[in-house]
């Protein structure tokens, strides 16, 4: 064999593998895919602030986030009765 059908050889690999490269990039960089793994981010998260790493849930922080919505819920509430007087 030539070194010059080596090297077409080995151009036609590394072709190969950068586009490979350039596929897996483009997937990547879509919008749907970007969207689908923040929100797995999120859900893992959201379950590793609320579970122990046994997998029992914490309940003193649901609570806490609980609370946190109802009092938000409260002072939104107040608020907009305040701007309607």
């Amino acid at each position: 064999m030539t070194d010059t059908a080596r090297i077409e050889r080995d151009i036609e690999a590394a072709r190969a593998r950068l586009e490979g490269t350039v596929n897996e990039l483009a997937y990547r960089a879509q919008p749907q895919v970007i969207a689908q793994r923040q929100v797995q981010s999120l859900k893992l998260r959201l379950n590793e602030a609320t579970h122990t790493p046994d997998g029992s849930l914490r309940v003193e922080r649901v609570a806490a986030a609980a609370a946190a919505v109802v009092a938000f819920v409260v002072v939104v509430g107040l608020l907009r009765r305040r701007r309607r007087r």
